[in-house]
């Protein structure tokens, strides 16, 4: 049987043709429009020798090229690598490589680090407007009939994600996966029509932003405004003009608009249904929000390795603000101890996963794989969570993984102390997260220099700039003679916390 993931854009072009899929600015693009474009698009990758199966990477903000890029590679058979568009040319080079890319469809406000990692890695590049061949040009073409025939466990994106050790891995997501989650976000979790209109500033490349909000809305016919770039006063004022009435959103971004002095200023009134999720949500945030607005944040909980959505609150179920919610259809949620054995109600351990939305697997890795997934097909979630008693509702209250969530953004120490123990310089290096009112946690270096060696933090931000995307080097570093360890040589990260 095929299944592709284009489905919902094919679906909805039929359904709702004339009717707005996407607006930027004054431009507006319907679904008649989005869907010839992925078509057209798609005919050009073929003729490009791009075959069913092939990884096709895409490093685009918020713009209106990423949706037909998205869709163009999936109607084309191929498999979407969404990159941040943060990244260094080094980090653009691991992924291309480590993907098996055969095409980087790039922006040029991202121009120099798209192009030195694309040549470095030898994959041919594709910007998304400008002069000569584009992403606009190849999709005027002649376009392709429908999307490919794929089978379900087909690959159709392939998001990263670092966990703690070693570089970052591809979580191999598939048709079934993605169009799974489609179908319990909307409208299960999500009562959208086509007469919503939801505002898209979490990053498209990011698996939030992707499934909750493009997809989502494809899915249920409704349309999203565009903001490749988040402040407070841009998002009120989009919310205002178009009359958006569904918002998600990282913590960051509901403190941002609460914080925002001007507010008042704006009219917010259409909104019905707002979201978040990426990391855990202040409840005097969720308290202050509600009672300015007069609207309801739902909580979620997901992983890039589960497509993402697992749990959900609903409208129609009890809410306890700091929740997660409860495993959405087709998915089940457990707690675990370290031996394997499953946790009572009231008792923490592991949250494990288990369902539909489970990724096949890491690209390339099957060794992370069988460590994730164990033989009863439980995905380990690394969240120390809670199982309430009285509702069934779970809870987060600690994570397993030293990894750091700054801004809804995931920081993998590792990643960055690697680079650290690059330099000259460094001895030993350790990178942990601390508490920030702004993003939710900050990312802090503590660094044992080398005898005779001296370095200041100003210098050690700056290298750390060139070899990490923006949201991932240290802002604060402190110097430390020898960093405290334990009986093992294991550097103590608890110690300095």
């Amino acid at each position: 049987m095929s299944l592709n993931l284009g489905a919902i854009l094919q679906a909805s072009a039929a359904r709702h043709a004339d009717r707005p899929v996407l607006m930027l600015g004054d431009y507006c693009m319907t679904y008649r429009e989005l869907d010839r474009a992925a078509r057209g698009f798609a005919a050009a990758l073929r003729q490009k020798g791009i075959q069913p199966g092939d990884h096709v990477a895409v490093m685009l903000p918020n713009v209106p090229q990423f949706p037909v890029a998205y869709f163009g590679a999936l109607y084309a058979g191929a498999a979407v690598v969404p990159l941040n568009v943060l990244f260094t040319a080094d980090e653009v080079e691991y992924h291309l490589k480590d993907s098996q890319a055969r095409l980087l469809v790039g922006h040029p406000m991202f121009e120099a680090p798209a192009r030195s990692g694309a040549e470095r890695a030898g994959v041919p590049l594709i910007w998304a407007d400008g002069e000569g061949e584009t992403v606009d040009t190849l999709a005027a073409g002649d376009p392709v009939e429908g999307p490919a025939q794929t089978a379900a466990d087909d690959t159709a994106v392939i998001l990263y994600t670092s966990g703690t050790t070693g570089r970052p891995k591809g979580a191999e997501l598939t048709h079934s996966n993605l169009l799974m989650n489609c179908k319990v976000v909307v409208p299960d979790m999500l009562p959208l029509s086509p007469d919503d209109v939801a505002l898209a500033t979490l990053p498209l490349f990011h698996s939030f932003g992707q499934s909750c909000v493009m997809n989502a809305a494809i899915a249920a016919g409704a349309s999203f405004v565009l903001l490749p770039r988040f402040t407070p006063q841009d998002a009120l004022a989009l919310v205002q003009q178009h009359r958006v009435t569904f918002f998600a959103g990282v913590p960051t971004m509901y403190f941002a608009i609460l914080g925002f002095p001007e507010a008042d200023q704006y009219d917010a009134s259409s909104l019905r249904l707002c979201v978040t999720g990426g990391a855990p949500m202040p409840v005097e945030v969720l308290k202050a929000f509600n009672s300015k607005y007069g609207v309801e944040i739902l909580e979620g909980y997901g992983l890039s390795e589960t497509s993402p959505v697992a749990s959900f609150n609903r409208l129609d179920m009890p809410r306890n603000p700091g929740s997660i919610g409860y495993p959405v259809w087709g998915v089940e949620m457990a707690i675990m101890d370290e031996q394997g054995a499953l946790l009572g109600d009231g008792e923490r351990g592991e949250i494990v996963i288990r369902g539909h939305n489970v990724m096949k697997g890491y690209l390339g890795r099957p060794e992370a794989t069988a460590e994730a997934i164990d033989a009863q097909g439980w995905f380990h979630s690394g969240d120390v969570g809670v199982r309430s008693a009285a509702d069934g509702s779970f809870a987060i209250v600690d994570r397993l993984k030293d990894m750091i969530l700054r801004g809804g953004f995931n920081v993998y120490p590792r990643e960055v102390e690697e680079v650290l123990y690059q330099h000259p310089a460094v001895a030993e290096a350790a990178v942990l997260g601390i508490p920030d009112q702004e993003h939710g946690e900050e990312v802090k270096a503590v660094l044992a220099l080398k005898p005779g060696e001296s370095l200041t933090a100003e210098e050690v931000i700056a290298y750390c700039k060139e070899h990490v995307a923006a949201y991932k080097y240290p802002r604060v570093v402190e110097f430390m003679d020898i960093l405290p360890k334990g009986p093992t040589g294991k550097i103590l990260k608890r110690e300095m916390r």
